[in-house]
């Protein structure tokens, strides 16, 4: 149940953040930035939380299976894991944003993939952290 919870919270806090980067940078908006632009970009990942969580719940808790349905198979490690859970967040997130725009390339491919592998990498690693090296200590 906490490795759902982690997912749950971490993975559409992360990936609405680095949604939110990535859209802007592809924009054009990170060209010529100040001070105020940087603050204005932290309003705007305020203000647009509640969608991120909205909308990126369901997905986080699928990614959440798929890594409590990884941790069951005793030949795949810790570090195996967690690049599958973001492989399939990559994948994913590619799938859903990729073709967004009017650029298309490598760059727009590689980075709105990240927005699914980085938050689903950190959740997997986070859970491995929380849940798995306290039972192997117990175990022990």
């Amino acid at each position: 149940m906490k490795r759902y919870l982690i997912f749950a919270a971490l993975g559409p806090l992360l990936g609405g953040f680095w949604l939110l980067l990535v859209t802007t940078y592809m924009s054009g908006y990170w060209t010529d930035t100040n001070l105020a632009e940087v603050k204005k970009l932290f309003v705007v990942f305020a203000t647009t939380l509640q969608y991120s969580y909205l909308f990126g719940v369901l997905p986080a808790l699928m990614l959440g299976a798929v890594d409590d349905i990884l941790f069951h198979i005793k030949r795949i490690g810790p570090v195996a894991r967690m690049l599958l859970v973001g492989t399939v967040g990559f994948i994913a997130a590619e799938l859903l944003y990729g073709s967004r725009g009017p650029d298309s390339g490598v760059i727009q491919f590689i980075l709105y993939g990240l927005v699914g592998f980085i938050p689903f990498t950190v959740s997997s690693w986070l859970t491995h952290k929380i849940m798995d090296e306290p039972a192997a200590a117990k175990a022990v």
